[in-house]
């Protein structure tokens, strides 16, 4: 699957295009202008406000739990999390801290148990399935440690994915797809498919799709967790290098120190709770 480990889409919604050009999912059984007033209600920020130095993540008492065998298993508590535009925040912590599952509740992959989750202005938590794929579709690039390129398709209409589900023509979205393979350094890669390309090259495409809209966040679960110490090195400094230049928001989950040391700042996430990281240099 593209983007994430779950479609972009619930099964039961398809993708039309209304007169302004703009996505618009049609769920059956359902007048579309209640489907597009539902739409219109998550809101668009002008360039000046998506801009501005204001949290762009706000997290008010967010509870996750889980049932499970052996009772209920509580990830997380009154979790609070702010994270203003622009920054670039680095997460660590122990394998089944809940670093994944916070990443997937910022970025309206999955609901908490309590709480309100604000990204760029909406409560995402409140959103309905089909809202919440436009969101995602229309604020968030996602890039994970395995890449989920589509094998089939070459790196161009892979990173033009996203661009295509929004109802975007073919044509225009090739040619910003390739604008993309070309900010990421492989615009001579264009015509490869996923395993003709290196671990490295992989993870540049899948940059690449997550950026292709212009979203306002990135998050990023181990994005060089799979690849070797040099190979990692280049691809986080892509990483640095499109967050300055595209004024993302970036949440980054990783376990290598030294690159959560080059993030604005660095939090651990233990029993269920985010303390600041001092790491030495």
């Amino acid at each position: 699957m593209w983007l994430s480990e779950k479609p972009l889409y619930p099964a039961h919604c398809k993708i039309t295009s209304n007169r302004m050009n703009e996505p618009t999912l049609a769920i059956p059984g359902v007048d579309p202008r209640k489907q597009r007033d539902a739409e219109s209600r998550i809101p668009v920020e002008s360039g000046d406000a998506r801009n501005a130095q204001q949290p762009l993540i706000q997290v008010e008492k967010l509870e996750k739990t889980y049932r499970t065998a052996r009772g209920e298993l509580r990830l997380f508590h009154e979790f609070d999390l702010e994270v203003k535009t622009g920054e670039m925040v680095a997460i660590v912590g122990q394998s089944g801290a809940g670093k994944s599952t916070l990443l997937h509740i910022l970025g309206a992959l999955d609901t908490p148990s309590a709480g309100r989750v604000y990204c760029a202005s909406t409560d995402v938590a409140r959103l309905s399935a089909c809202e919440a794929a436009v969101f995602r579709n229309r604020e968030i690039g996602y890039v994970w440690q395995f890449h989920y390129l589509l094998p089939e398709f070459s790196a161009l209409e892979n990173v033009a994915m996203p661009l295509l589900a929004r109802g975007m023509k073919k044509k225009e979205a090739l040619q910003m797809a390739a604008n993309w393979l070309r900010e990421v350094g492989l615009e001579d890669r264009g015509d490869h498919r996923p395993g003709e390309l290196s671990g490295g090259e992989q993870q540049r495409v899948a940059l690449a799709r997550a950026l292709v809209n212009n979203p306002r966040l990135l998050l990023a679960d181990e994005p060089t967790g799979d690849l070797d110490e040099v190979t990692a090195d280049r691809v986080f400094s892509l990483i640095e290098g499109l967050h300055r230049t595209h004024g993302l928001t970036s949440i980054l989950v990783t376990h290598n120190l030294d690159l959560a040391a080059r993030c604005t700042r660095a939090l651990r996430l233990e029993a269920g709770r985010l303390v600041p990281l001092t790491i030495q240099s």
